[in-house]
């Protein structure tokens, strides 16, 4: 008799399950390192600040918490306060983002209010908007941003006035200067401002229109500041050798330009020093004012008048002389140097008797 053939066996269906077998696993592993990083990075938290406070230096996080699964670390905090002998701040809410894949970028969102306390001087200032990024690398940093919308506050020192300010927009950046971080230290930073007001210098400056102001500068031996008192980082900077390097210092309020650039430092007795070269329109009511106080309104004046006659004369020639048509009222003209010395300014020969410069610390 012939024998009945074998039933085949149907096929395995364990291939349509593996795909989710691996990504279950892949889940799996991925949700383990994120709790790993997470708990080390609290432990390094922790760590820090039992360190800050051995140094004399505490931080308070209210609320602290640390979210941001599956793909970013979150630190945030109800509010931010730090105390020194020499000072303290608090901050409102704040948000430090860092993403696990790019652990050396950071992203910081603060909100206000900021209130801080140094001394006799005291400062308060809110905006509508802060956010600041870093950008790190093994041996230093590669950019640090800062930018901030509808800043405003107020200065306060015993005995004076106080001093409101508020800006529509601010930006501040810094990266290592290249070619001179590693051996000078140096680090490039750029601030602008936009349409401040600053109601102290509307009388110096002659006019109440808001300011825009844009510096570029080096900072040499910037590497030297840390995170001590201000007295004890400040002096190390300047016996390091520190100074500042101004390329640019534009400040634009109404009709009135300043241009300047120069290098400053602080002498022995802990006072700014150095020169600046200036550029201006305007030169008449400036320098005008900056007479006034020494030889009187009406000399003052008059002195103001013939110093822009005699640069928009030169002007005028140099452009003559090099085939260049003379430019407008609106031109720069250069103006005397501006020299900082043993505490005192001077505007070319003449001193300005009203301005003292007092010890930074």
């Amino acid at each position: 008799m012939a024998q009945s053939p074998t039933p085949a066996r149907p096929p395995s269906r364990k291939g349509l399950f593996l795909p989710y077998i691996l990504l279950a696993a892949l889940v799996i592993a991925w949700s383990i390192g994120w709790f790993t990083i997470r708990h080390r990075a609290a432990a390094e938290m922790d760590a820090w600040l039992v360190r800050e406070e051995a140094a004399g230096r505490s931080w308070t996080c209210a609320e602290r918490s640390i979210t941001g699964y599956p793909f970013r670390i979150e630190l945030r905090c109800a509010s931010l306060a730090f105390a020194r002998s020499d000072s303290r701040f608090t901050l409102g809410p704040v948000t430090a983002v860092v993403q696990v894949y790019q652990p050396r970028q950071g992203i910081l969102e603060v909100a206000g209010p900021f209130h801080v306390e140094q001394g006799d001087l005291t400062a308060d200032a809110t905006w509508t908007s802060l956010e600041g990024s870093f950008h790190g690398a093994s041996d230093g940093f590669v950019r640090a941003s800062l930018v901030a919308d509808g800043a405003k506050g107020s200065v306060r020192d015993a005995g004076a006035d106080p001093i409101d300010f508020d800006t529509k927009h601010l930006e501040f950046h810094a990266r290592p200067t290249p070619g001179r971080f590693a051996s000078d230290g140096a680090v490039d930073t750029s601030l602008r401002l936009t349409q401040i007001r600053l109601p102290l210098a509307d009388a110096a400056l002659g006019n109440a229109d808001p300011a825009d102001l844009a510096l570029d500068a080096t900072i040499n031996r910037a590497t030297t500041l840390s995170t001590g008192t201000i007295a004890r980082e400040l002096d190390a900077w300047r016996q390091a050798g520190g100074s500042l390097d101004l390329t640019l210092l534009s400040l634009v309020k109404g009709e009135r330009r300043l241009q300047a650039k120069g290098t400053l430092d602080l002498d022995a007795a802990h006072r700014p020093q150095g020169q600046l070269d200036l550029r201006a329109a305007g030169v008449e009511a400036l320098i005008g004012q900056v007479m006034g106080q020494r030889f009187g309104a009406e000399k003052g004046a008059l002195i103001g008048n013939l110093v822009g006659q005699l640069l928009g004369a030169r002007r005028n020639q140099a452009s003559a002389e090099a085939g260049v048509p003379a430019q407008g009222d609106a031109s720069l003209k250069a103006l005397p140097p501006l020299r900082l010395a043993d505490g005192r300014v001077t505007l070319g020969p003449f001193p300005i008797p009203s301005v003292k410069l007092p010890p930074l610390y």
